[in-house]
């Protein structure tokens, strides 16, 4: 080893011992008669001293001649500082120089390589090499290997075996859009990169392994924005003899088990709502449950009183800000103006005051007096001081709207703590999903979800209605992973894919591998699998999950730092057998 020690393990117990340091040079601070340097690696910084008079005078003009990010060696004995550092481990001691070589030089980097830097997002993303070199950004990815080798002991002392599955696979017409790779070999014929290893951790559950589990590379081609990536990671599972129950178990135990490890967090016990109760009290299908402004719905009280908005809405629905009748008029405008922007897509706002002498003040006075504002306070809870903010409209399009400004107020208010975790599964989806544009079906999940049992006989009637055996967990309104109890019978998958409008040929073609393993004795089986790019972020209170990826798209797809996507020689093209229009 060219050291003996890292640049953030020397302490007082280390003084007049004689060590070797090696990093980067972070700052020079030459003062005359005495010049500092911060050596830093990825372990800490340490000081060096080079003083005249002690120092060789080609040691000192050596030591002079240093610039940021010089990559360095440097001998010397452990003295304690006179001018104690307490924000820094080392702060202690510097190391008095004796011997002093150059690894290799630098040119001046193009932004500041400290926490408090001066480059902006792109420009650290085109030198992402050095941007990692950043306390800040080295953490983050620290804590993702943390995550990483937790989850990895936890499971394994959970008997899963870990398995990788196939990168190059077959495009499938489910979820979102593959990325595809040409086949050389096959020409007119294409591989699709996995949006997850679903068929295959289902062949393993068929194939006798019975606990899987595979922390791996997903890819989407999709639209981007802070939580996606179009390359993420899952940490993927599967279990076989299993019911819904023994899957929430077991995974809110991991999930409990990472907070504590990592975090030194004790969550509680994981509480349970059903997807319908999570659109009814909070317009979400991921509720924010770290404060409550649950959902009221004033259709009995608010129509037919002469308010024609209300009077021809389908609901009519609100939320309790505690402690808010004092909104001034341009803060209700600023509220009024959020939920009107195209993102949100609400015509307006009405608010009810209730002010401190038990009396109302609305945006709808000549509609309402005095006691159906009372009516309105008594049905949602709330007290003298309290603000009501009312949407109307259609009702799926007017809970999405008020959960966005539910979130908005949360922030608004401070009552979303990036150190306060609130967990809980959201349970029994529906099965299917209607698509309004085209009349039909697809699965809400995917087309491998079983059905609730008590449920399978309104697949013809009532296919909306049919609940899905399937679970979310979420965390502070986040998704961090979700999954199902499978379909694990030939009779069954073809069924689900007739709902689908898949013909016998179509799921033959796309599928036939997996309903012909199901004749094989497949077991009952199910999984989860976690977003562990999103768990990363949430554990490191951030919101964007480029934050704890090495080397990360930026939001067009692009990695600046290689020029990726980039265009391919003509020969590669024909090699490939493809023919640019």
């Amino acid at each position: 080893m060219l050291r003996t020690h890292t640049c953030g393990e020397l302490r007082i117990e280390h003084v007049n011992e004689s060590v070797t340091l090696c990093g980067w040079v972070q700052r020079v601070r030459d003062k005359g008669g005495m010049l500092w340097v911060d050596l830093r690696d990825r372990y800490g910084i340490t000081q060096l001293l080079f003083e005249e008079g002690s120092t060789a005078p080609e040691l000192l003009s050596q030591a002079r001649a240093l610039g940021r990010e010089f990559v360095i060696k440097a001998t010397g004995n452990v003295v304690e500082r006179f001018s104690k550092n307490d924000k820094i481990p080392t702060g202690d001691i510097e190391i008095r120089v004796g011997t002093l070589e150059v690894l290799n030089a630098s040119e001046v980097p193009p932004f500041i390589i400290e926490n408090d830097t001066d480059g902006g997002e792109d420009l650290r993303m085109k030198y992402r090499y050095l941007d990692l070199r950043r306390t800040e950004v080295r953490e983050k990815l620290q804590l993702r290997s943390k995550l990483a080798i937790a989850t990895r002991n936890y499971l394994a002392n959970q008997d899963f075996i870990e398995v990788e599955t196939p990168v190059l696979i077959k495009s499938t017409p489910e979820g979102a859009r593959d990325f595809v790779v040409p086949s050389r070999m096959n020409q007119g014929e294409f591989y699709a990169l996995p949006q997850s290893p679903q068929t295959f951790k289902q062949l393993l559950m068929v194939s006798g392994f019975d606990r899987y589990f595979q922390i791996v590379k997903c890819f989407r081609d999709e639209d981007l924005r802070a939580d996606r990536q179009p390359e993420f990671t899952q940490i993927d599972c599967e279990m076989a003899f299993v019911t819904r129950e023994d899957v929430l178990n077991l995974f809110e135990g991991m999930v409990r088990s990472l907070f504590k490890d990592i975090k030194e967090v004790d969550l509680p016990e994981f509480p349970r709502m059903t997807y319908q109760d999570a659109m009814r009290l909070y317009g979400s299908d991921k509720p924010d449950t770290r404060f409550d402004m649950k959902f009221v719905e004033f259709n009995e009280v608010a129509q037919n009183k002469g308010f024609n908005v209300f009077d021809q809405a389908e609901l009519v629905v609100g939320i309790c800000a505690k402690g808010c009748a004092e909104y001034t008029r341009k803060q209700l405008d600023a509220l009024t103006d959020f939920v009107r922007r195209p993102q949100v897509g609400a015509k307006g706002l009405v608010y009810v005051k209730c002010n401190p002498d038990g009396s109302f003040k609305s945006s709808v006075d000549k509609f309402y007096t005095q006691d159906d504002l009372q009516s309105w306070a008594d049905l949602a809870g709330a007290e003298k001081g309290d603000l009501l903010l009312v949407l109307s409209g259609k009702a799926n399009e007017a809970r999405k709207q008020l959960n966005e400004l539910r979130l908005h107020l949360g922030d608004e208010l401070g009552l979303r703590d990036k150190n306060d975790f609130s967990p809980l599964w959201v349970v029994d989806f529906p099965l299917l999903e209607l698509d309004e544009e085209t009349g039909k079906y697809h699965a809400m999940h995917h087309p491998f979800t079983s059905a609730k049992k008590e449920d399978i006989e309104l697949l013809d009637q009532s296919p909306g209605e049919v609940r899905a055996n399937a679970y979310d967990m979420v965390i502070n309104g986040v998704e961090v992973g979700g999954g199902s109890i499978r379909i694990h019978d030939k009779p069954t998958q073809q069924l689900m894919f007739k709902h689908l409008g898949f013909s016998e040929e179509e799921a033959k073609a796309q599928f036939g591998f997996l309903m012909e393993a199901f004749e094989y004795g497949a077991p009952p089986h199910g999984g989860i699998a976690f977003g562990f790019d999103r768990l990363c972020a949430l554990f490191g209170g951030s919101d964007s999950i480029r934050d704890y990826i090495a080397f990360p798209k930026n939001t067009s797809g692009r990695d600046v730092m290689i020029d990726s996507p980039s265009h391919v020689s003509d020969d590669q093209l024909e090699e490939l057998g493809i023919k640019l229009r």
